[in-house]
């Protein structure tokens, strides 16, 4: 990690490549709460408050996590490049493509998943967790679709589908816009680069701020937890 004005980066090839079934991955934010507390010893970071997971991860050809459980967990799948094919007790049969969000609660009832690679080369998919603030709610799904140059709020709010004090954007920004980000955030550039403040970032760098303006140097992915 960097230490830089009040603003701290990580570099997720930094990180050493795990995986299981399918799937090779850097987890960047592993919080003690779920992982222990030993969880932050490779580099990794504790998250942010119900913000406890995220994972850069990369399925082989025609690479599957297996069928697994979650159980009061919100789970935000955000795909970088390629296709994944859903399956499970939400979401049955639903198709994922590049830059498409899908958003999972478990809730007290929990759900079942699998998620596959259905394609000859290899995807990348980012996986987060957020704790939900109220226990026993009923699991529920929904997919974005984002379009070029717009900020989708996916994730928290009161107005959200899935409400939360924890806010997830998700921003596909072409070369030249810039967007301010307000209070204390840890923002994840996935696609392309450019500037958090006068900090250069590329594909694979975590940053984390406060009150930050980020300027798009290439069209860029970038996912902001607030």
């Amino acid at each position: 990690m960097t230490v830089i004005t009040e603003q701290i980066k990580l570099q997720r090839d930094s990180l050493k490549e795990g995986g299981f079934a399918g799937i090779l991955e850097h987890r960047l934010v592993k919080s003690p709460t779920i992982f222990g507390a030993s969880a932050n010893h490779d580099g990794s970071w504790p998250g942010m408050r119900n913000f406890v997971y995220l994972a850069d991860a990369r399925f082989m050809p025609k690479g599957e996590t297996r069928l697994h459980n979650h159980h009061e967990v919100d789970v935000i799948s955000v795909m970088v490049k390629g296709n994944i094919s859903h399956e499970g007790s939400l979401g049955q049969g639903e198709n994922l493509n590049e830059n498409d969000v899908q958003v999972q609660r478990a809730g007290g009832e929990g759900f079942s998943h699998n998620e596959i690679n259905p394609d000859d080369d290899w995807n990348r998919m980012i996986q987060i967790w957020v704790l939900p603030e109220l226990a026993g709610q009923p699991a529920s799904y929904k997919v974005y679709r984002l379009n070029q140059g717009e900020s989708t709020r996916v994730y928290g709010g009161s107005e959200n589908a899935f409400p939360s004090k924890t806010h997830i954007t998700v921003s596909l920004l072409q070369k030249g816009e810039q967007i301010k980000l307000d209070g204390e955030s840890i923002a994840y550039l996935t696609q392309g680069s450019g500037l958090m403040n006068d900090m250069p970032m590329v594909d694979g760098d975590m940053m984390s701020g406060k009150n930050a303006t980020f300027t798009a140097l290439k069209n860029v992915q970038l996912i902001i937890v607030q």
